[in-house]
C-alpha cells in the first residue's frame, strides 16, 4: 500500500510540474508575440522610411552585405547573412572581435555593413565603425537605441521597439533576438522580391538535398521529342494503340489541325470504350478533351500535387497550347520530389 501512495504522489507532482512548464511556455509565446506585434506596428509607422532606405542601400551597393553582431546578436547576424546569401543577395558574416585581428580585410568600400546590436554600444564594434568611416562603407544598424554610438555612425538606423524579454529576469536575449531575426527576414524577402528572384534562381543556389529535389522543374525531368506519344484527331485507334504501346507512358496526346493539344487518351479511356469497334474508331472520338496540363517552368513538386489531386498518372507539358513534353508520376518520384 505505501508503494501505491508514493506512485500517486509522484503522478500528482509530475502533473503539477507539467502545468507549470506549459504556463511558462505560454508566457514566453505571449511576450515574444507582443514583441512581434510591436515590430509590425513600427514598420507601419516610424520604421518604414528606414526600412525602405536599408533595402535601397543594399540594392544599390556593388559589393556584398557584411553582417556582424556580438553574442546572441551575432548568432542572429550569422543566420541573416545565410538567408540573404541564399536568396540572391551576396552576404557573409564577420565577427566584430575578429575584425580587428585581420578580418577587416574582408570588407571593401563597395560593401554595406549590416550591424546588429541591441544596445548600440557594443565595444567590439569600435574597429568596424572606425574602418567603415575611413573607407566610406555605409552602415545599416539594427538596434533599440537610435541615439547610440552605432546608430550615430550609421547611414540608416533601424530602431527596434523596446519590448519585454521573455526571460523573467529581463536578462537573456529572447524577445529582442526574435525581433532582430524577423527584421532580418523582412529585409531578405523584400530584397528577393524587389530583384525578381525566382524559384529557378533559388534552385541554382540550393542544388543539394531534399530542398534541391523540390526545386526541380518539369522541364528538367519531362519526356520530349520522339518520346512523346502523340497522334492527330483522325488517327485510327488501331494505329494509336501501337503508339501508346511503343511509348509506354500510359497515355496518348491528341492534336488538332494546328498541332495544339486537343485531348488525351488514357488507359482508363481505353477500358471505357473497350469493344469490337475500338480499333476502327478515331482518336477524336475516344479522347477526353481539355486535359490538365502544366508549363515547362512549373516546379516538379507542383506538378506532383496536380497529379495527386486529380488522381491521374501523367501530365502533358505545353507551350502556346502545343505539347513540348510529358511528365509521369514515376518520373517525379524517381527525381526525389516526394
Amino acid at each position: 500500500m505505501p508503494v501505491t501512495v508514493r506512485d500517486k504522489t509522484s503522478k500528482l507532482s509530475t502533473g503539477h510540474q507539467t502545468r507549470r512548464l506549459l504556463e511558462s511556455a505560454q508566457r514566453t509565446l505571449e511576450l515574444e508575440s507582443d514583441g512581434l506585434r510591436a515590430l509590425e506596428a513600427a514598420l507601419a509607422d516610424g520604421l518604414s522610411e528606414g526600412f525602405a532606405g536599408a533595402v535601397e542601400l543594399i540594392r544599390s551597393a556593388s559589393g556584398r552585405v557584411i553582417v556582424s553582431g556580438m553574442g546572441k546578436s551575432g548568432h542572429i547576424a550569422q543566420k541573416v547573412a545565410a538567408t540573404l546569401a541564399s536568396t540572391g543577395t551576396p552576404a557573409f558574416f564577420v565577427h566584430p572581435s575578429e575584425a580587428s585581428h585581420g578580418d577587416l580585410g574582408m570588407v571593401t568600400s563597395d560593401d554595406v555593413l549590416l550591424a546588429f546590436s541591441w544596445s548600440g554600444e557594443t565595444a567590439e564594434f569600435s574597429s568596424l565603425i572606425t574602418y567603415a568611416g575611413r573607407f566610406a562603407v555605409p552602415i545599416i544598424s539594427v538596434t533599440s537605441r537610435a541615439d547610440s554610438t552605432l546608430a550615430n555612425a550609421s547611414k540608416v538606423t533601424l530602431a527596434l521597439p523596446q519590448s519585454k524579454e521573455a526571460c523573467p529576469h529581463g536578462l537573456a536575449p529572447t524577445t529582442s533576438t526574435l525581433m532582430q531575426l524577423v527584421l532580418g527576414d523582412c529585409l531578405a524577402i523584400a530584397l528577393l522580391e524587389s530583384k525578381g528572384f525566382s524559384a529557378r534562381d533559388f534552385k541554382v543556389l540550393h542544388p543539394g538535398g531534399q530542398l534541391g529535389a523540390s526545386l526541380k522543374f518539369v522541364s528538367d525531368i519531362m519526356h520530349t521529342a520522339s518520346e512523346l506519344p502523340l497522334a492527330d484527331m483522325d488517327t485510327s485507334m488501331g494505329e494509336a494503340l501501337v503508339t501508346m504501346t511503343e511509348k509506354s507512358l500510359g497515355c496518348l496526346g491528341v492534336l488538332d489541325e494546328n498541332g495544339r493539344l486537343a485531348g488525351i487518351i488514357t488507359d482508363g479511356d481505353l477500358r471505357r470504350h473497350m469493344g469490337p469497334e475500338l480499333h476502327a474508331a478515331r482518336t477524336g472520338d475516344i479522347m477526353t478533351g481539355s486535359p490538365k496540363t502544366v508549363a515547362p517552368d512549373t516546379l516538379a513538386s507542383a506538378a506532383l500535387e496536380v497529379i495527386n489531386s486529380k488522381s491521374i498518372t501523367a501530365l502533358f507539358v505545353v507551350e502556346d497550347g502545343k505539347p513540348v513534353g510529358l511528365v509521369h508520376v514515376h518520373d517525379l518520384l524517381r527525381s526525389g520530389v516526394a
